[in-house]
């Protein structure tokens, strides 16, 4: 089973660049997709409905802003959209399908990088969506949860992490934040069970050539549950082409 994650940062921009074009390489079994920027009545045109998928989409209230979508080869028992707090479900920042003992969702974290307002709504809903994450460990399900989560956990996971400690994205309250969800709630970062090397990045800023000097953050993680953990078999961050100012991040599981 191949599960991708991608932060499209406007899925039809990622399309003007060619996203969906690359997509059938791919070849995903589940397809997260964030960012999307769009309502669901701009995306009639069927590229946005690729054949071979079941395509669900969570867009947010503003126009042109957040929003979540979700594709999968099988199709879902059960779709769920939102979390049932207004910051997640007004922005439409998370939509979940089970497929029978396996739930996969795809979560957009609030960034607080434009300033403190922004960084107190983020800290609002890391608080609110532990909640969510501890009631799924309850559930006794396979989860993987797909998402650019706008923290890196470890000073391994972004190239400048000496000048970014006071930054949000790498604040110490948003590491422990990690640190709780991994060692107390019981949550694997499952790219990290395949790929222990530096440099491995999902994101770069449009400043300098970030990008072309591998100067980028790890910010889009596969969480997922023990019994899923122990099925990781590959793990890929795709930068060959750039549909986004994130990259794609392919993992293969053994489902």
């Amino acid at each position: 089973m191949r599960v991708m994650t991608f932060n499209c940062n406007g899925i039809r921009a990622a399309a003007r660049k060619g996203f969906f074009d690359w997509l059938p390489e791919a070849n995903a079994d589940v397809v997260c997709l964030q960012e999307t920027k769009a309502q669901i009545d701009q995306l009639a045109d069927s590229v946005f409905h690729p054949e071979q998928y079941h395509c669900h989409y969570y867009d947010a209230i503003k126009k042109g802003y957040s929003g979540t979508a979700l594709f999968s080869r099988i199709e879902p028992k059960k779709i769920s959209r939102g979390l049932g707090f207004e910051l997640a479900d007004s922005e439409g920042r998370y939509i979940e399908a089970d497929f029978g003992k396996l739930s996969v969702a795809s979560l957009y974290m609030p960034s607080g990088s434009s300033g403190e307002e922004r960084q107190a709504r983020k800290f609002s809903f890391m608080g609110d969506y532990m909640k969510h994450m501890k009631k799924l460990r309850k559930k006794n399900r396979d989860i993987i949860v797909c998402a650019d989560w706008n923290i890196c956990h470890k000073e391994i996971d972004l190239k400048n992490w000496r000048a970014n400690r006071k930054n949000s994205g790498f604040l110490p309250e948003e590491r422990e934040w990690l640190d709780a969800l991994y060692d107390k709630v019981g949550y694997v970062d499952a790219f990290r069970l395949v790929n222990d090397q530096p440099d491995q990045y999902s994101w770069w800023s449009n400043r300098g050539q970030a990008r072309a000097n591998n100067v980028g953050w790890r910010l889009d993680y596969h969480v997922v549950t023990e019994g899923i953990a122990k099925k990781v078999k590959a793990a890929e961050i795709y930068t060959a082409q750039n549909f986004s100012d994130h990259a794609p991040v392919i993992l293969d599981y053994d489902i």
